[in-house]
């Protein structure tokens, strides 16, 4: 009688959580600065939220080709993680500024309540998903089990 073995398949980046943070954190962004356009605010609010949709972009290609399996002189999650840490702090006080002069209801929209603060909390979530892949054991600290004790002959 044959055995079967089941083959491992790998599930690609979109259907993955991590896949599904990113595009929830780059539709989110592209809806702040579609908003603060609409609004004509400034310009460092556009601007700071279209590098961000360039950088998540470019992230989704880069795991969506996989190409991070491939060009390995760098450490992606790494970068992935400081990313995700300096789109939090960009967007919060992106958000934040957006109340400080006269604001439309666009800029409030776009900037604080429904996207900027969203996004930064997604940002957050993406840096959390990364940092627990990083991490040697996940589901918890090493607990030493009598397998890993060494035994001493007399």
């Amino acid at each position: 009688m044959e055995t079967v073995q089941l083959k491992v398949h790998h599930r690609p980046f979109c259907f993955s959580v991590k896949g599904h943070v990113k595009l929830l954190r780059l539709a989110l962004t592209v809806t702040s600065m579609t908003f603060f356009i609409i609004a004509q605010a400034p310009e460092p609010y556009i601007v700071i939220t279209g590098f961000e949709v360039t950088v998540i972009f470019f992230f989704i290609m880069l795991y969506i080709l996989r190409l991070d399996r491939l060009m390995k002189c760098l450490f992606w999650p790494l970068l992935d993680i400081i990313n995700s840490l300096v789109t939090t702090v960009f967007m919060v006080i992106v958000s934040v500024l957006a109340l400080i002069p006269e604001t439309t209801t666009l800029t409030v929209l776009g900037g604080v309540f429904a996207f900027g603060l969203i996004t930064a909390v997604c940002c957050l979530a993406d840096g959390v998903l990364i940092y627990r892949k990083l991490l040697f054991n996940p589901s918890g600290p090493y607990q030493k089990k009598p397998v890993h004790e060494k035994k001493e002959v007399l």
